[in-house]
């Protein structure tokens, strides 16, 4: 059965950085499809002014590895519904849905973060989208990602070390390490 690997959480919540050693080392998965990655690929210093073709070039490769039938990950904020569609077809093609979501916890974190890495040569994201994103991102993975996911887990990502939040089985059964954590998640979708 092919894997479907969802790296999700807020701008800044470490998802790239994790990715590069989860994906390969943990969950031996090689094909890692990222707008950003692509974006920088195409143009390393100014990969915004490509964010188009990059998303057009990111979603024709996640339509040829499902047609593979190959295991793959794919990164985003949850912001949208975007990737919903992408994942019903991957279940209809006989995918296991693996979501891992990090979380921050605060907005006002999640811009700290992606300041840090713009101060890096990382890419920036404007501060009301960051906020935006940091809401609807919750809202959805409650709402429409959790239940279409095979297998999830909530990762607490504001410090180091990182700490589990929850992990389960689509919504129906669940583990949650953190309660107080997971109590104030709800509360905020």
């Amino acid at each position: 059965m092919p894997n479907l690997y969802i790296i999700a959480g807020c701008n800044g919540a470490g998802k790239t950085t994790a990715s590069f050693t989860v994906l390969p080392d943990m969950l031996n998965c090689r094909e890692f499809v990222n707008a950003d990655e692509i974006a920088r690929g195409l143009s390393p210093f100014q990969p915004e002014k490509v964010a188009i073709e990059a998303a057009r070039i990111m979603l024709q490769r996640i339509q040829e590895l499902l047609k593979k039938g190959e295991d793959f990950a794919i990164e985003t904020t949850l912001s949208t519904r975007s990737y919903a569609q992408t994942v019903k077809q991957a279940k209809e093609l006989g995918y296991r849905i693996t979501l891992v979501y990090f979380w921050l916890s605060s907005p006002e974190l999640a811009i700290e973060r992606v300041k840090a890495r713009v101060a890096e040569g990382g890419h920036n994201i404007p501060e009301e989208v960051i906020c935006r994103r940091y809401r609807k991102g919750l809202h959805n993975l409650y709402e429409l990602f959790i239940p279409l996911c095979d297998f999830w887990m909530m990762i607490d990502n504001s410090q180091t070390p990182y700490t589990m939040i929850a992990e389960g089985i689509k919504a129906e059964k669940f583990t949650i390490y953190a309660p107080e954590t997971w109590r104030l998640l709800k509360e905020r979708h």
